[in-house]
């Protein structure tokens, strides 16, 4: 029986989805501690298992490792579909933990695209591999035009920057009981969509961001910088599906990033991925104020949620 735990991730953003442009995507984000998925696995001669998407997972992997099956069980669970990335961390989780029931390599890198993943942002499999902060090279894009490919039949854009998070850095996760982020069919409807209507400028930008100003201040641990920069990126990103969602940020998410931005004890207020997750940057020194500034925006707008305050993860998936 073997063990594999892996932690949610922030989605900041993509740094271009512009045809105009030689690469598409191109993704920026953190890997959390927490909140964290854990599947167990053992060899079986076929697939048992009760989360159906995991089962889903699990029988891909057995064709994927050529064995003929696997006894699976989630033992935590990420919040699907809210803006943590819990569908990619839960295909990896699955396939190295049946490969480690039956002592092979996994290859997730390369074996996520034949799981349905990487098929856009390279955070989540980089995330799972090594953790900290992240960016992508994204596909280029002749391959990944208006249409995804079909799965399998891209591979991982590689990560071109990687830098741990300094230690005393927090996130600050408001989790709304809202309606789930996009995906599937919807979240590919929608991203074809922006990319089709993407304002190359913006992708300009967004590279200035990343390379004068997010680059610099997580080498150098300036909090302060690092969470103004992330903030623009992530409103610029959200420019670019406010048609889709509803806004630069989608409902209830805008009003939770209007009510945290600018208090004291956070630094950079975003919306991960489609949401409905709001994020806020802080530091160990703060993160009880944090916490109760993070309540009093859901009080003070009316949203029904948790909020909690996590670490960042310097490391990738563990297996016992």
């Amino acid at each position: 029986m073997t063990r594999v735990s892996a932690g949610a991730r922030l989605h900041v953003g993509f740094l271009n989805l512009s045809l105009a442009h030689a690469r598409l995507y191109g993704g920026v984000g953190l890997a959390l501690e927490e909140p964290r998925v854990t599947v167990v696995a053992d060899a079986a001669d076929r697939v048992e298992c009760t989360d159906e998407l995991a089962t889903e997972y699990a029988a891909r992997a057995c064709d994927l490792l050529d064995v003929p099956g696997a006894a699976v069980t989630i033992e935590s669970s990420l919040p699907r579909h809210v803006g943590l990335g819990s569908g990619t961390q839960l295909a990896l989780a699955t396939l190295a933990a049946v490969a480690a029931a039956y002592d092979h390599e996994p290859q997730v890198r390369e074996r996520a695209p034949a799981l349905g993943r990487g098929g856009r942002s390279g955070v989540g499999v980089g995330a799972f591999e090594s953790g900290g902060f992240l960016v992508d090279a994204g596909h280029p894009t002749g391959q990944f035009t208006t249409d995804r490919p079909a799965d399998g039949e891209w591979t991982v854009p590689p990560v071109v920057a990687r830098h741990d998070v300094p230690d005393a850095w927090r996130a600050v996760l408001l989790v709304p009981n809202a309606a789930s982020g996009r995906s599937g069919d919807r979240e590919d409807a929608s991203m074809r969509a922006a990319v089709e209507t993407a304002d190359p400028g913006i992708a300009d930008e967004l590279a200035g961001l990343l390379t004068r100003r997010l680059l610099p201040a997580m080498v150098t641990g300036d909090l302060g910088a690092f969470g103004r920069a992330a903030a623009e990126f992530d409103r610029l990103n959200g420019s670019w599906y406010a048609d889709a969602q509803g806004g630069v940020y989608r409902p209830p998410a805008g009003a939770l990033v209007d009510a945290l931005t600018g208090n004291p004890a956070v630094d950079g207020v975003g919306q991960s991925s489609w949401g409905p997750v709001v994020y806020a940057l802080t530091d160990a020194d703060r993160a009880d104020a944090a916490r109760a500034a993070a309540g009093t925006a859901l009080a003070e707008t009316g949203v029904e949620g948790d909020v909690r305050v996590v670490s960042f993860a310097n490391d990738g998936a563990r297996t016992v």
